[in-house]
């Protein structure tokens, strides 16, 4: 089991030995075991609460070998409307405490059927998809780097 232990910033020129994809949850699990697609085994013992991005770029605690962490397409819902509606959803979404992906065109959530039919009744056009989902930190969240 390879153990990775330090996070550096992302860099595409970096030299890594592996990529691991994971899910938006999966990149909040600071210290956990994974199994890559090639059935070798890596261990995340990273500071806690230290959340992961699309991109970052951990490195091994013999500080031999680095792996890039990529987000991992997830099924997700993603709502499309005018800015007040989206305003407006995401206030509702917030009140749940539902982790939300936020632009300036649309929200994005983790697949959920009953947060689906809310936003359709509130008046979005939603979709389900298959992608990568980064959702917002929260404001306590910040502590690690920006992207």
């Amino acid at each position: 089991m390879i153990t990775f232990t330090q996070l550096k910033p992302p860099n595409q020129d970096a030299a890594v030995a592996f990529t691991l994809a994971l899910t938006a949850e999966e990149r909040t699990r600071s210290r956990h075991r994974f199994e890559m697609e090639d059935g070798k085994v890596v261990f995340l013992h990273l500071p806690r609460g230290t959340v992961l991005h699309d991109g970052d770029i951990l490195l091994e605690e013999t500080h031999c070998s680095l792996i890039r962490i990529t987000a991992k397409p997830e099924l997700v819902v993603t709502a499309f409307a005018e800015t007040p509606l989206l305003l407006r959803a995401a206030y509702h979404l917030g009140n749940r405490h539902v982790p939300v992906e936020i632009t300036p065109t649309y929200l994005r959530l983790s697949s959920d059927s009953v947060l689906r039919t809310m936003l359709e009744q509130l008046g979005l056009e939603v979709k389900e998809e298959i992608l990568p989902f980064q959702p917002e930190l929260g404001a306590y969240g910040q502590h690690h780097h920006a992207h």
